[in-house]
């Protein structure tokens, strides 16, 4: 029989890029103290990688070398684990909306679950407890208005709300109209003058 080490090994190769490889997901191999024991010696020959207490996952084989599994991967993998919502930071969702330039030096995400740090090899990634309003919308434009306009702030909604008109479809802008309930009034106001003015 192949040993604990290389079935955890086989196992995780069937998985699909970014998926979470967590202990007790491999109970039917052995008892928990020696599948911890393996998947640490694994982390440390780096053939898993160690994210967060508990969650590993594999890294990707390719043709110039070993490399991290997408960050965009792993964190939706993570948020159906946990089942939190977890979604790109407003600093990011003003840069895919043109409202900045800057590109974010960390990855930075904001999640309904607790604050933590998550590594891939020597990539940080910060995910920050962020209130329900900022995490509406997930993975869609209405949603990407909202955390950008949250990273602007009170004083540039509106300048902002004026560029963000041009990349939102008129479904956007209806699912932002739909937000404002639970928007703070600063956000909410500006928005409502907006959709009015259409």
């Amino acid at each position: 029989m192949p040993s604990l080490p290389r079935r955890i090994m086989e196992y995780a190769e069937t998985l699909p890029e970014g998926a979470p490889i967590c202990p007790s997901a491999l109970l039917h191999m052995g008892n928990r103290a020696a599948i911890d024991q393996a998947l640490s010696r694994l982390a440390r020959r780096e053939q898993l990688l160690r994210v967060c207490r508990g969650v590993y996952v594999q890294p990707v084989d390719t043709e110039f070398g070993v490399r991290a599994p997408s960050v965009e991967k792993v964190i939706a993998a993570l948020s159906a684990l946990w089942g939190e919502t977890i979604v790109p930071s407003g600093g990011a969702a003003a840069n895919v909306l043109r409202l900045t330039t800057q590109v974010p030096m960390a990855s930075v995400y904001l999640t309904s679950g607790p604050t933590r740090t998550l590594r891939l090899f020597a990539q940080v990634i910060r995910l920050r407890h962020a209130p329900r309003w900022q995490l509406v919308a997930p993975g869609r434009p209405a949603g990407l208005a909202v955390r950008a306009m949250a990273w602007l702030g009170p004083h540039e909604v509106k300048d902002g709300l004026s560029v963000v008109k041009r990349s939102l479809a008129q479904e956007d802008l209806d699912e932002l109209a739909a937000a404002r309930a639970i928007l703070p009034s600063w956000l909410a106001e500006p928005i409502s003058e907006f959709v009015s003015c259409g």
